[in-house]
């Protein structure tokens, strides 16, 4: 059997203490470069490998979040994954995913606090109020990225969030379509109560209705692919078609385009326009070149690390914080100076 190697032995060969080896590893504490050197050394030379687990029955602090997602079809959420993975594995933390259904998130969370988690992080699902309250008497924080918390105090009490200004998006997207003379603009909608689709549906009904321009048709697309399809099939079937269709989220939109391109043979963005919300990777690519609403992963994902960080370390005081996003203009939008011919 192969022999434990202690931290007391390593600090006995690089000639410290023992709470200097701890503070050597121990993500963000103070001990001088000498110090860390020799003790690195030391732990190299006897092939010591730091405990986590019994650190943190010491701590009290399992270094563990818990990252909760309901759907990675859409392509946003992976990324929302790995720059968060890597934010936090380089300030010391590790990640513990949890793939929940929509509507029985509350069964896996129930699981997670067995792991004593640090703080919880969750996307494209939202919380009860039962579970938002026993997250608070256990002093862990929860974050929603994309989402906002519900109305319920209790919610409140024990979440904050951190979202794009979906609000603002959706007036931007109004906007441009009604500058490049787009008089009958589509919505396709993601999932009837999620708080995304509703601020940025909310933003883009104010600014049509203020032009004397409401919505010219609505279906709902569910933030699925295929249910994106059926949606664009749905406000097309018609002979007076939309000359515009904003899309809840890229990945709908994606699929939008194809059915207009494919089966429908109409040309993006001479018969109809697009625009999207996101700015997946794939917006970009050559086939699409999709117009679409800028979240920043990495600003979302910064801010939530920051809020994990300040209610770990102190009391749980929810914050809501909004970040703002801009249009990225490509190829599925009428350009300006075709304005008036279609």
């Amino acid at each position: 059997m192969k022999t434990v190697v202690t931290s007391q032995q390593v600090a006995k060969l690089a000639l410290v203490s023992q709470s200097a080896v701890s503070r050597t590893f121990t993500p963000g504490a103070s001990v001088s470069k000498e110090t860390r050197k020799k003790v690195l050394a030391a732990a190299n030379a006897l092939g010591y490998r730091p405990n986590a687990i019994a650190r943190s029955l010491i701590t009290r602090r399992s270094r563990i979040i818990a990252l909760v997602m309901s759907y990675l079809e859409n392509q946003f959420y992976p990324l929302v994954i790995e720059k968060l993975s890597q934010l936090l594995q380089r300030q010391g933390y590790h990640v513990l995913m949890f793939i929940s259904e929509i509507d029985e998130v509350d069964g896996v969370l129930s699981e997670i606090l067995q792991y004593q988690v640090d703080g919880i992080v969750m996307a494209s699902v939202t919380l009860s109020t039962g579970l938002a309250n026993t997250c608070a008497d256990a002093g862990v924080p929860v974050i929603m990225i994309n989402r906002v918390p519900d109305i319920s105090a209790l919610v409140r009490r024990a979440t904050s969030s951190v979202t794009s200004d979906n609000y603002q998006g959706g007036r931007m997207v109004a906007q441009l379509l009604l500058e490049r003379g787009h008089r009958r603009i589509a919505f396709i909608a993601g999932l009837e109560n999620s708080s995304t689709n509703l601020e940025r549906e909310r933003g883009f009904n104010e600014v049509l209705s203020t032009a004397g321009c409401p919505a010219f048709r609505r279906a709902v697309g569910h933030y699925s692919f295929e249910g994106a399809e059926q949606a664009t099939r749905e406000l097309f079937k018609c002979a007076d078609r939309p000359d515009a269709v904003f899309v809840a989220n890229d990945h709908m939109a994606i699929a939008a385009m194809d059915v207009l391109r494919i089966e429908l043979s109409l040309s993006v963005p001479r018969d109809v326009s697009v625009i999207g919300f996101d700015d997946i990777p794939q917006a970009a690519w050559g086939s699409y070149s999709l117009t679409t609403v800028i979240q920043s992963v990495q600003d979302m994902v910064s801010a939530t690390v920051d809020l994990l960080q300040q209610q770990i370390q102190g009391e749980i005081d929810p914050h809501n914080v909004v970040i703002p996003c801009r249009i990225v203009e490509r190829n599925s939008v009428r350009p300006a100076q075709s304005v008036g011919l279609g």
